[in-house]
């Protein structure tokens, strides 16, 4: 059984974080390398959890819903997972559409503006 285990630099490099992010996934528990003295060395299971994670991240789910949300396979299995991946890529969806109108709007607004400035600016001398 040839299990490759990734160190705790290669890790930060995969992923790009920093050293204190990577400790302090481990701190709140979302993510429990082996050790070795003081060395750490994440399994393909810790990988796959930090694929998870930083996905998680760009979705902009806070750290708390993704311990909770792994937390579910360990409890109560896959298919429980599956569903509060659902429910929670429901309400995620609709915070980001909000944002997305929010955003269109200010685009809207900010663009009008500019317009009407470089308008008023071309008429003063």
């Amino acid at each position: 059984m040839s299990e490759t285990r990734v160190t705790f630099k290669e890790m930060c490099a995969k992923f790009d974080v920093t050293p204190r992010t990577l400790r302090y996934y481990e701190y709140i528990e979302l993510l429990q390398p082996e050790r070795e003295g003081r060395a750490r060395f994440y399994s393909p299971r810790e990988v796959a959890r930090m694929t998870l994670i930083m996905r998680g991240r760009r979705w902009g789910f806070p750290l708390e819903d993704i311990r909770q949300f792994l937390m579910i396979y360990e409890e109560h299995g896959t298919k429980a997972q599956l569903q509060h991946w659902i429910d929670m890529a429901d309400s995620q969806l609709a915070v980001l559409e909000k944002q997305r109108a929010e955003t269109e709007t200010a685009i809207s607004e900010l663009t009008h503006s500019r317009s009407e400035t470089l308008e008023t600016l071309k008429t003063k001398k």
